[in-house]
């Protein structure tokens, strides 16, 4: 199963052009970067997430006066999910809370990424977690939906 979703995650990345780091699933926005942005902060926000920072990277290029494309990360999360992971193996609060990129790619398109939370299963071992960890991959799906899709 997880070979499987990873073939057809890479599949649709070559596809769409993306590049995405081991772990990372990538969806095509429909938005432009600003509305992407805003679109994933207010999805979040109804669903009862915490934001516990908005980062815009390309400010900080600024402000060393350099250029950057648009991009911002976005750090997420719920204390309960959290928490039943790292009940499983306190390794995992390394990459908790979540994160999702949004950024604009040298042809103007816009992306959102984020970690695959099987990813996090495959890093940590985090057996006893299966439950948690598909609420996350359900979650982190229909958060990036709803920020990207038309």
């Amino acid at each position: 199963m997880m070979l499987t979703r990873f073939v057809f995650v890479v599949g649709l990345l070559i596809g769409t052009g993306a590049i995405a780091a081991e772990g990372m699933i990538v969806v095509e926005s429909h938005h432009n970067y600003d509305d992407t942005g805003s679109r994933f902060i207010s999805t979040l926000e109804s669903k009862g997430m915490k934001i516990f920072a908005d980062i815009d990277h390309r400010a900080g290029a600024a402000s060393i006066g350099e250029d950057l494309r648009p991009t911002r990360t976005i750090v997420f999360g719920n204390p309960r999910l959290g928490t039943a992971l790292m009940s499983c193996n306190q390794t995992v609060a390394i990459d908790l809370p979540m994160k999702a990129v949004v950024w604009q790619d040298a042809e103007g398109k816009v992306w959102l990424g984020y970690n695959d939370p099987a990813f996090l299963d495959h890093r940590h071992g985090l057996p006893g977690c299966e439950k948690p960890l598909a609420k996350a991959t359900g979650a982190q799906a229909n958060f990036a939906k709803a920020a990207t899709s038309p």
